[in-house]
């Protein structure tokens, strides 16, 4: 069978709402939405039961998870239709097999599911970004993806987004009142004792390097300014052909080291924490959890100005350049390389914003709210 058993380690209590996630690939997290769900279950698996359903291509980890059990399907054998026998799966065993007082749906690429879902729960879905205005999706897949905005906008009974641009993006579509704009959030990370043995760089990361993330600017701005430092590279670079060959072709003639996906958190803050600077040119974002975790780290950092970054943080907290515009950022470079005191000084009053307004904590209790009002 290609559903692995209920995990049953965990015993349940009778006097707490059942809540099962399904739309995160696996626990431990790598990456938004699995972060999300990641601090969510960390700060409320005390006034609730959470199962997550989650897939063997990304993890291996069954059974009791920080307080929450977590199920996990086995792989497809096709790859290319494992993200869709996942969503089948877990709401198939969800309604027959699952006993919950609710579900929390998070993506918009499985909101077709609602379809069965709906026959027996309630269901909470949040929005982390909308998928088809992703290069990496948009030319083939857009009806798709529209289809099932429509399905997690209407047929959910409230829906959640994490950005407020969002909140006026589905506001076209839904009223209002079943729209919760709830932020990402941060527990701002300890200062890592180890060191990269790089040293004396400026630092990109992503999860998947796609052309929305913006390197292309990055290394053509670095080039305008005849830029003879390191830049340090971390994330998936093979997953768009044409992009992964126009950027190596951008980084001839500069120091570049690209090393990859950095799933380890340790690792992954170090490089951070110890960089000169971060610089993140993403075109499109929903609320970057990225942006946040840097800023945790008090590490400077130089963003682009879309309205997802400049609706967290103010222009005495962030160096901002114009987006799109790899000429505006080989001036904020040129900033930033000149007054590194003015941008670690950036770097602490951003840090203290995050600590006032985006900690889990608190980004918690609006999910309770909402769990409260709905389950």
């Amino acid at each position: 069978m290609l559903i692995q058993p209920f995990i049953r380690n965990k015993k349940f209590s009778m006097d707490k709402k059942r809540i099962a996630i399904i739309g995160v690939k696996g626990l431990p997290p790598f990456g938004g939405a699995a972060n999300v769900v990641d601090n969510l279950i960390e700060q409320l698996s005390g006034k609730y039961d959470f199962t997550i359903y989650a897939t063997a291509s990304a993890t291996n980890h069954k059974g009791l998870y920080k307080g929450a059990n977590q199920i996990v399907l086995a792989k497809f054998p096709i790859k290319a239709l494992n993200i869709f026998y996942y969503y089948i799966a877990a709401a198939f065993h969800a309604v027959f097999k699952g006993k919950y007082d609710g579900v929390h749906l998070h993506q918009m690429d499985g909101a077709f599911i609602l379809l069965l879902l709906r026959l027996k729960y309630p269901v909470i879905a949040t929005s982390h970004g909308i998928t088809y205005t992703n290069g990496k999706w948009k030319n083939w897949s857009y009806p798709y993806f529209k289809v099932n905005e429509w399905f997690q906008a209407h047929l959910s009974n409230h829906l959640t987004v994490v950005s407020r641009s969002l909140t006026d993006h589905y506001a076209r579509m839904i009223p209002a009142g079943k729209i919760s704009y709830i932020p990402n959030g941060i527990t701002p990370a300890t200062l890592p004792s180890e060191r990269p043995e790089a040293k004396d760089y400026i630092l990109f990361a992503a999860g998947r390097i796609l052309p929305i993330k913006g390197l292309h600017f990055l290394l053509s701005a670095l080039k305008q300014n005849q830029f003879k430092g390191k830049l340090i590279v971390l994330g998936d670079l093979t997953q768009h052909k044409k992009y992964t060959e126009a950027v190596l072709a951008l980084s001839s003639g500069l120091d570049v080291e690209f090393r990859g996906l950095i799933k380890e958190k340790n690792l992954l803050n170090a490089y951070i924490a110890h960089a000169r600077f971060f610089v993140f040119p993403s075109v499109i974002e929903a609320m970057s959890m990225m942006l946040l975790e840097v800023a945790s780290l008090r590490t400077p950092v130089i963003c682009s100005d879309i309205v997802q970054n400049t609706d967290i943080f103010d222009t005495d907290e962030m160096l901002f350049f114009h987006t799109e515009s790899d000429k505006d950022l080989a001036d904020k470079l040129n900033q930033a390389l000149e007054h590194p005191q003015r941008m670690a000084a950036m770097a602490e009053k951003a840090f203290t914003s995050l600590k006032s307004k985006y900690l889990w904590s608190a980004i918690a209790l609006q999910y309770e709210n909402v769990y409260d009002r709905y389950l």
